[in-house]
């Protein structure tokens, strides 16, 4: 208690004004007219990477917490690193800023308690408290016997600031660290009283809840245990007045994409709790469960559902995406059969309009982020290549192609512009040449930005062209078949660039700038162009790294 009283004199802030919005309808998108999975992206294009978490309501804003994948971490492979837990928030549940990670968890201590080598670090889950003005973040980890740490912090999106290890009465006799209490939920009620559902697996994967204490840190030894019959994980216990309800993943299965979502039901948090399940989806729409969050609806409340779609497949869960779909209720109470639907519109009573960042004053060509899909097989004898049309004439100072790394290559990529043929294929020699180190790259799709500095002419073709020396693992890329930039298609090479097949209804994302230039800045750009020695730059993960123009 002396460390909760110090915590909260150190954190303890005023919360921030409660913003008002008007009604606003909104679109979640989660597959296409085909009913493939979608990538959601963030206000700065780049794909959210917040994954096992939840989506919270705080002040006017949606937040979105999860486990990030984007520095290569993968679950059991000793030596890969943990990533940590971010952040985003958003006035529309589509437009999400990435608001950053939730401490700094590249620290020794942490990659120690996390790696790869240990079961790792998952599902961060914040709720507030008010009584002591904090958010109070808890996750579940596996190097305590308790098998969770907590933190608090006055904001949010943190920083958080871990407090002592909680104490709960499941388990806390376990013999050693490990598989003792696993994935969990956290869940406020009516009365300010707050709560802790999570998975004991001493008792072979049976759902317990336990009520925590005043400060929303640590347990109060009140509890129920055997709520489920065993082999069930990642809960969400949320309010359905009259009724509790409990979600949960049935069976469970470690990055499955297509574990069942049952439920039960209680009059209390801490039952009796049904003595049956029901089942009301069999593969979780393509994923496993992770949250039901109560969204504020001009009806009502909505009590959003959510599914990790795991990429289990690829070994790369930065690329997995999300299924959010309101649950429907029945006239007696109980949850309808879940209907996998691609889109799904809400009419939020706490919401606005979000959007992108506004764009460079020099933005000349964009794909956009609407309904684009990853794929990645760039690397040895395949090629990319994506052409666009110079809306004016000037320099291209800089292009972005969206990728990822994928399986580990061992060779950088390579971005090229070309001069482009009206069948979208590159032609001639290359006018402009870099190669991105692949430590400059992360696993989750973001653009990584070249700065050709050459000559374009208004009404001409280029092509990005991205390829690789890599022999093991690959390149990825962000693609969208219905032809989202008019301007240009897709090229695909299998020959090491010898010949291109054209793709004219496909889209890779990617943007270009074009400053307008003097025409004596224009020689000058052309003179640089086709020196050898002169320099090019690479945006990559917020950084500027100078890099060498290719050739001899």
């Amino acid at each position: 208690m002396r460390y909760a009283s110090f915590i909260f004199r150190a954190l303890a802030a005023s919360m921030p004004a409660s913003l008002t919005y008007a009604a606003y309808n909104t679109t979640l998108t989660n597959f296409n007219a085909a009913g493939a999975q979608t990538t959601r992206f963030n206000t700065a294009g780049d794909a959210v990477d917040a994954h096992d978490g939840k989506i919270s309501l705080f002040n006017g804003e949606y937040y979105l917490y999860g486990t990030s994948y984007d520095c290569g971490y993968e679950w059991q492979v000793t030596g890969a690193s943990f990533c940590g837990f971010k952040a985003y928030s958003s006035p529309d549940l589509v437009h999400w800023t990435d608001r950053g990670y939730l401490f700094n968890a590249a620290t020794a201590t942490w990659q120690t308690r996390c790696s790869g080598t240990s079961y790792g670090c998952y599902r961060p889950h914040v709720i507030y408290n008010p009584s002591t003005s904090l958010y109070v973040l808890w996750i579940n980890v596996y190097d305590n016997i308790i098998g969770f740490r907590v933190f608090a912090s006055p904001n949010p999106a943190g920083p958080f600031i871990e407090a002592p290890v909680p104490v709960l009465a499941v388990n806390a006799g376990a013999p050693i660290a490990g598989l003792n209490n696993g994935d969990h939920d956290l869940f406020v009620d009516d009365d300010g009283t707050a709560y802790i559902a999570f998975t004991d697996w001493r008792t072979g994967g049976r759902i317990a809840i336990e009520r925590l204490n005043s400060t929303f840190l640590s347990g109060t030894g009140s509890f129920v245990q055997g709520i489920t019959p065993g082999s069930t994980e990642a809960p969400a216990l949320f309010k359905r007045s009259p009724s509790y309800y409990l979600t949960y993943s049935d069976p469970n299965c470690g990055y499955c994409g297509g574990t069942g979502t049952s439920y039960r039901t209680a009059t209390s948090p801490l039952g009796p709790w049904s003595a049956t399940q029901t089942n009301i989806n069999a593969n979780s729409c393509g994923g496993q469960p992770s949250f039901v969050a109560a969204i504020p609806v001009t009806s009502g409340t909505a009590y959003l559902y959510g599914s990790d779609l795991w990429n289990n497949a690829a070994k790369n869960e930065a690329l997995a995406n999300y299924f959010w779909a309101p649950l429907t209720f029945a006239a007696n109470g109980s949850i309808n059969a879940i209907s996998c639907q691609n889109t799904v519109t809400m009419s939020l009573s706490t919401g606005s309009a979000g959007s992108q960042l506004p764009p460079a004053a020099d933005l000349d060509n964009t794909a956009g982020v609407d309904g684009f899909r990853t794929f990645c097989d760039i690397g040895s004898a395949i090629r990319r290549s994506q052409s666009f049309v110079a809306t004016r004439t000037g320099v291209l100072n800089a292009v972005s192609f969206t990728t990822f790394q994928n399986g580990k290559p061992n060779a950088g990529l390579e971005i090229a512009v070309y001069a482009a043929n009206a069948s979208y294929q590159p032609i001639g020699a290359a006018l402009s040449s870099v190669v991105v180190p692949t430590g400059s790259m992360g696993w989750s799709a973001r653009g990584v930005t070249a700065n050709p500095n050459i000559p374009v002419t208004a009404g001409s073709r280029y092509a990005i062209v991205v390829r690789s020396a890599a022999s093991a693992g690959c390149y990825g890329m962000e693609y969208n078949d219905s032809a989202p930039y008019p301007g240009g298609g897709a090229a695909y090479s299998n020959n090491s660039g010898a010949s291109f097949a054209a793709e004219t209804n496909r889209t890779l994302k990617f943007e270009t700038h074009v400053s307008p230039a003097t025409g004596l800045a224009m020689r000058r750009q052309s003179r640089r162009s086709s020196n050898p020695k002169s320099l090019r730059f690479i945006k990559a993960d917020g950084r500027r790294i100078r890099f060498t123009k290719q050739g001899k």
